[in-house]
């Protein structure tokens, strides 16, 4: 045999290959297992082979009678030959001692006198032939069903009747249906012969068509079932003569629903009685069947259909229509057609190993759909955990052991009958291990990951194998208390990590995890016991939902129990949904079926259930679909129309019912119609399928005919429509040519309609069917009305006034139109005034309700006091937004007196106003009302992002880029991420922010050579917007060492100066004497400044003049112009005047260093943060301002920037004073600090260091009475403050960058909590700096300025030298303390 010979074939193959295919185990449930072949042989076993083990012969249903003998068939083969025994009903006879059955040879059993009474049926039931081979399975057959056929009983007997010659008869006889094949007919005591005219049914009845005197006499039926027969009635059926007068047609039998398998015969009676003697036809859904021409339909005696060897196409309704040329008549009945299980896909044999999951698939088909059981060994499989019922029909068997070896047999049954298919199953032993090393248990093992059904476990290669790359593993996982254990293997080698699926929440598995090597498998690791996380327990699907229709308005619904119920049901809700709709509807249900009612008729529903317990709603289940049953139609045909052909005939024309009220398939139409003067003589025709029109013929000349016509479905007739009267031509008038022109027209104008009227042609010989009115302004051709032939006038409605209309009039019959006739008219203006304009709304107002949406609201005053609209008016909203330029307005109505705006863009201003609309009349818009929406976070990144080196300092760079497209707000700045890794957590980057809205910023103290990695991200008030994306900047390579006289390398913040007397940039230790002459150069450097700046502060001080403070004011104001440029060489801040009461000094922070390099931030300002200054006013007030201005080039800044990080620097806040009277304030500018001290247009020098140091030096003794230069500041503005670094000593020369360093805080700004104050400051990289906020200057107020005319000589000069003197104690007590060190 062909599996015996792949088996030997497979001895012979490498031993490598087998132990491959081992190894591996299954990558998926049953992916591994050997089906259907040869089993994987290791060197030296035995060989298994599957055994043939089926059945030649199985029983089938039998039927029988008492007394008499049957004999079941079985048999079965294999090698060995098996052991056949029998079971009924489920259990084994007991064969050895029963004298009426015995076994056969062959395995048939053989049943003797067949036992059945009332109350003892010993030997009816279900059979079932069991076949068994010791030591390898057992199988068994499908079940048989014998049926005895019970005593004689009647439940009908035939009556005496009479019948009319030419008609039919009908003669009941219904017994059991198990005794129909034993009834016979006798006529007169004389059995009695069939023929194509005497037929007896499948119940028993006896049909005798197209009567003659020979069929009367006595007729009785005989029923023989094995013992004595057994007679019924007597009845005398008498023939009678034609007695040529008419009589109603009546069903003597009627057709019922019938079940019938495929491959039998069907017979659905019909039998009609009346005369004329009545004709039958058939016809199956809808459409008529042919029985004369096909081979498989019969019409039988009295017109029942027989239909032979029944497939699924004959399923459906048949009707049976009777028709005598008086009267018809119609029943119904349903064939339906059911087939006995059929096997699709069969199970397969199958090798496998212990450990494993495997699958035996068993696909069946049938009608109804069959159930599928599985049985092992002949014993009934019950799902569990480990044998499981899957994709409907398939078994798995999950954790293979040793006993699940045997035969599997997949029984499939449904009404019909039922079939079984089976496989085998054997377990293979694995193969014994190479010779070789074998790799040790792994390590580690652990549940990284534990749902409710799945469990991930990661473990470390094996000590042996550190390694691992060629190793494969296998997870071994068991429920605790179960010795049944499964396997799930990784899916390459190497890989260390295992999901297991499918697991039962809150339970407790044990896991296990074993290498394997091309030697074989290793040790295995300690148990691990994990528990699976709990899980709400909600109901699943209600099993078996059927729903059917028990009346055109009810359908019934039923369902059972879930089957993972999860707990106690509580309750279901029963969904349902008319198809075409989305409106689903739902009730509750406390039971397994619910009848919904008051549907539409014959409509098709669809149906699914939810079950619910303590937790919640469960699974639903699929939706089932029903249609409602038909009825009768609830309305009669629609369009009704009669068109009179000639003197003797009339076409009827009609349109079928509304199709929500036709409550099933139109069959026909029944058209009933009379003359007028004879209303009940009704003649009545019929017209079937979906014919829409009718020609009537043979009627009376010049004569008024009624017609109505009603619709017709299975279920009977609908209503009629009202009476429609037609008359017929006297005489048949000629239809062979077009009519003559209509002899005349008249038309009457309107103003918005035109009366026309017209007379008839002169010549009545030829036929008109009507008029066709065309007409149209300038050309009759625009509109075509066409009206009935007895019509004389017409009404053109719609017309446009004061317009200029032709009109055309033709006649028409069949043949086409005649000769048109012409006229025309003006209609007449319209004298009715324009309606005035109503009243726009009042009060628009916009609420700002979220960054996208704003609620405009207005009042209407044509309403009443309280405001309520009770008409149709509507408003009419439009918005729009000036940003860009040309944006249309969007529009949208409202029928109240608001409206939401949604979809709007956040940080906009926008522009709302309304107009009322009423029927014809219409408002202007409204006044605007303006809105800006809130603010959002930034929904675009930062643009443009580049990094360039800065030239001379390899380990400084810039950043720039562009503001982000999306802001969606003020941007009050900006965060710098870099990291050397660009796949590091987004925490482990470095983090630079940068405060305002300034677009470029350098960092210091990058490492050389080195690539980096930068992003950057935007931020408003209302947060952080996304990240750009990454860029990439490769540091320059170092260039060498400083030498002597060189530029110190670019240090950093952190930098320190070495200590021990070592100050070379390398580290070498100075001599004595170059410290005792440095210190001399230094002490020398300082005195002369001093002098100097006090011998130019006395001379500035007295040659100042009004004049002078002029020009200066001037200069600063062109200087102050220029907006801030990254590459600017000459940046110049504007004056600060400063309005206080009090000057409080804060110090903030003290940098720890004691020769930090530090770095200025400019603030770049927009012009909404400074306001225009009054030149006018300048020039007539006598002022002094502090120079704040400088260049930005490297080395005048280094030295004041190194001096600064000496020095705490301060915050100096000032109270707001509220202003006397508005001023404009200077126009905005960027503040850039310098070390030089250089003005223009001013003979006055007042150095930054001098001027910030002797402020706050003074500002300790002041208060606010004190005269200081103030300006008052509008409410609306935050009061901003200064941060004045403080002046160090002089150190070793340092190099400031040119480009701001990063702010980290922003100074809030005292009293407002709405506006952000713009803050620059000095501090180390890499550390948080204090802010800096810059005072915005503005001019003083005019009263405060006659003040500072009148103190301007008391005050300036002490205030001058009080700041100077403080200068000079703050440098002396510096060269003290570099002189102690």
């Amino acid at each position: 045999m062909a599996a015996e010979r792949g088996a030997r074939r497979l001895l012979g193959t490498s031993s490598f290959w087998l132990c491959c295919l081992l190894l591996l185990g299954r990558r998926a449930p049953g992916a591994a297992a050997a089906r259907s072949g040869s089993p994987p042989q290791s060197p030296g076993s035995g060989v298994r082979t599957f055994t043939p083990f089926y059945f030649l012969v199985e029983p089938v249903d039998t039927l029988s009678s008492r007394g008499s003998s049957v004999i079941l068939n079985c048999s079965a083969y294999s090698e060995p030959s098996p052991k056949i025994e029998w079971k009924k009903d489920g259990t084994f006879l007991n064969l050895v001692s029963d004298d009426r059955r015995q076994l056969l040879p062959d395995g048939s059993l053989f049943i003797t006198n067949v036992v059945h009474a009332k109350h003892n049926k010993p030997d009816e039931g279900y059979y079932q032939c069991v076949a068994t081979v010791e030591n390898l399975g057992t199988i068994v057959s499908r079940t048989a069903k014998l049926t005895v056929a019970s005593l004689p009983r009647f439940a009908s007997q035939p009556e005496p009747s009479s019948v009319y010659a030419g008609n039919s008869a009908v003669l009941n006889c219904e017994v059991n249906a198990d005794l129909v094949p034993f009834v016979r007919w006798e006529q007169n005591r004389q059995p009695l012969l069939l023929d194509d005219r005497v037929i007896k049914l499948p119940s028993g009845t006896l049909v005798i068509s197209n009567v003659t005197e020979r069929d009367g006499g006595l007729y009785r039926c005989v029923v023989e079932s094995g013992g004595p027969p057994k007679y019924s009635d007597e009845a005398e059926l008498k023939v009678l003569p034609d007695p040529e007068v008419t009589s109603n047609l009546v069903f003597l039998k009627q057709p019922s629903s019938l079940v019938r398998v495929i491959g039998q015969s069907a017979v659905l009676p019909c039998v009609a009685l009346g005369l004329p003697t009545p004709t039958i036809r058939w016809m199956k859904n809808e459409e008529a069947l042919d029985t004369e021409s096909s081979e498989r339909l019969v019409l039988l005696a009295g017109g029942s259909l027989e239909i032979s060897d029944v497939t699924e196409d004959d399923a459906g309704t048949y009707f049976c229509i009777a028709d005598n040329g008086n009267e018809t008549i119609e029943a119904q009945a349903e064939l339906t057609v059911q087939a006995q299980p059929e096997f699709l896909k069969q199970p397969t044999n199958i090798y496998a190993h212990e450990s494993m999951d495997i699958i035996f698939e068993c696909e069946v088909t049938g009608k109804p759909a069959p159930t599928v059981k599985w049985v092992k060994n002949g014993d009934m499989v019950i799902p569990s955990d480990y044998f499981k019922i899957v994709k409907e029909h398939n078994l798995q068997v999950l954790g293979l052991v040793k006993s699940d070896e045997g035969f599997y047999q997949c029984i499939a049954e449904n009404d019909v009958g039922n079939a079984q298919a089976g496989a085998q199953l054997i377990i293979l032993e694995h193969a014994p291990a190479t010779t070789g090393p074998l790799p040790s248990a792994p390590r580690d093992v652990v549940a990284s990951l534990v749902s409710t059904r799945f469990i991930k476990l990661t473990w470390r290669t094996p000590a042996s194998d550190p390694h691992g790359d060629n190793l494969t593993y296998s997870v071994f996982y068991t429920k605790e208390g179960i010795a049944r254990e499964r396997v799930e293997n990784t899916s390459h080698p190497g890989e260390m990590q295992v999901t297991i699926q499918n697991l039962m929440p809150a339970t407790v598995y044990i896991f296990r995890v074993m290498a394997q090597n091309k030697h074989g498998s290793g040790e295995s690791s300690a148990p691990l016991r994990v528990e699976t996380q709990p899980e709400v327990q909600l109901p699943g699907p209600a099993p078996n939902i059927r729903a059917y229709a028990t009346s055109p308005t009810s359908i019934t619904v039923t369902w059972e129990t879930p089957l993972s119920g999860n707990g106690e049901i509580q309750n279901y809700k029963l969904y349902y949904m008319e198809k075409g709709t989305d409106k689903e509807q739902d009730v509750d249900v406390s039971s397994h079926s619910h009848t919904i009612n008051g549907l539409k008729k014959y409509t098709e529903y669809s149906f699914r259930v939810v079950a619910y317990n303590k937790h919640g709603p469960g699974v639903s289940t699929q939706d089932v679909a029903v249609r409602t049953l038909s009825d009768v139609p609830s309305a009669a045909p629609q369009n009704l129309s009669l068109e009179v052909r000639n003197s003797k005939s009339i076409m009827i024309h009609w349109q079928p019912p509304p199709p929500a009220t036709q409550n099933g398939q139109i069959t026909g139409y029944k058209i009933r119609y009379r003359k007028a003067s004879r209303k009940s003589d009704v003649t009545e025709t019929l017209v079937t399928g979906t014919q829409l029109s009718q020609l009537i013929e043979g009627l009376d000349r010049g004569t008024e005919y009624n017609f109505r016509v009603a619709a017709l479905t299975i279920n009977g007739t609908g209503p009629a429509t009202d009476w429609l009267s037609a008359e017929t031509f006297e005489s048949d008038l000629d239809e062979t040519r077009v009519p003559d022109v209509p002899s005349s027209l008249h038309v009457r104008p309107l103003v918005t309609s035109i009366v026309v009227s017209w007379t008839p042609p002169e010549n009545q010989n030829i036929v008109v069917r009507g008029y066709a009115i065309g007409y149209g302004i300038g050309s009759p051709h625009a509109q075509t009305i066409k009206v009935d032939y007895k019509q004389r006038y017409y009404t053109i409605e719609n017309l446009d006034p004061s317009s200029h209309y032709v009109i055309t009039l033709k006649a028409f019959n069949n043949v086409g139109e005649g000769i048109p006739l012409y006229e025309s008219a003006v209609t007449r203006p319209h004298t009715v005034p324009d309606p005035t304009p109503m009243m726009p709304p009042v009060g628009v107002q916009a609420s700002i309700l979220s960054h996208d949406t704003i609620r405009i609201t207005w009042a209407d005053n044509s309403l009443p006091k309280h405001q309520k609209i009770t008409d149709s008016r509507y408003y009419t909203v439009r918005w729009k937004t000036n940003i860009p330029a040309n944006t249309k307005y969007k529009n949208a109505n409202a029928t109240t007196l608001s409206y939401l705006v949604t979809g709007l863009k956040a940080n906009t201003l926008y522009e709302f106003s309304v107009m009322v609309t009423k029927g014809r009349r219409s408002s202007t818009w409204s006044m605007t009302a303006h809105g800006t929406t809130f603010e959002l976070v930034p929904t675009s990144p930062p643009k443009d992002v580049t990094v360039v080196s800065k030239e001379g300092k390899p380990r400084t760079i810039i950043v720039n880029w562009q503001p982000p497209s999306e802001a969606n707000g003020k941007i009050t700045g900006y965060i710098i991420y870099y990291s050397t890794d660009v796949n590091a957590e987004i925490h482990d980057w470095v983090i630079e922010p940068v405060v305002g809205n300034r677009l470029t910023h350098q960092i210091q103290e990058l490492t050389l050579d080195t690539p980096y990695y930068f992003k950057i991200q935007a931020r408003n008030s209302k947060g952080m917007g996304p990240m750009s994306e990454a860029v990439q900047f490769r540091t320059p390579k170092a260039s060498g060492s400083a030498g002597k006289g060189s530029r110190l390398p670019d240090l950093g913040s952190d930098y320190k100066p070495p200590m021990s007397g070592s100050n070379s940039p390398h580290g070498s230790p100075t001599s004595p004497l170059d410290s005792n002459m440095l210190l001399v150069i230094i002490v020398s450097v300082g005195v002369i400044t001093i002098v100097v700046v006090v011998i130019i502060a006395v001379f500035c001080t007295r040659r100042t003049t009004s004049h002078q403070k002029k020009k200066r004011a001037a200069c600063k104001s062109v200087n102050g112009s220029h907006k801030y440029k990254g590459n600017s060489k000459d940046v110049k801040p504007p004056d600060l005047w400063i309005h206080h009461e009090r000057l409080e000094l804060k110090p903030i922070d003290k940098s720890p260093d004691p020769n930090p390099i530090m770095t200025d931030t400019p603030i770049p300002r927009n012009s909404q943060d400074i306001t225009p200054v009054d030149n006018s006013m300048d020039s007539n007030i006598h002022q002094r301002r502090n120079s704040y201005r400088g260049h930005e080039s490297e080395d005048s800044m280094s030295t004041l920037a190194g001096r600064r990080g000496m020095r705490p620097k301060m915050m100096m806040p000032f109270d707001s004073q509220p202003p006397q009277q508005s001023i404009r304030n200077t126009p905005s500018t960027d503040t850039m600090p310098a070390s030089s001290s250089q003005t223009c247009c001013t003979d006055h020098q007042d150095p930054e260091g001098a001027t910030s140091s002797s402020y706050l030096a003074s500002s300790q003794e002041e208060d606010s009475g004190q005269s200081l230069p103030t300006a008052h500041v509008r409410p609306s503005h935050p009061l901003k403050s200064f941060a004045v670094p403080a002046i160090p000593p002089p150190g070793p020369p340092t190099y400031d960058p040119t480009l701001p360093s990063t702010p980290l805080l922003s100074q809030q700004a005292l009293n407002h909590h709405l506006h952000s104050v713009k803050t620059a400051s000095i501090g180390t990289l890499g550390r948080s700096r204090p802010p800096m906020p810059v005072v915005v200057p503005s001019a003083p107020d005019v009263q405060e300025t006659t003040r500072m005319l009148e103190d301007s000589e008391s005050s300036y000069e002490p205030d001058e030298l009080t700041k100077e003197m403080a200068h000079l104690e703050g440098l002396m007590k510096d060269l003290n303390a570099i002189t102690t060190a």
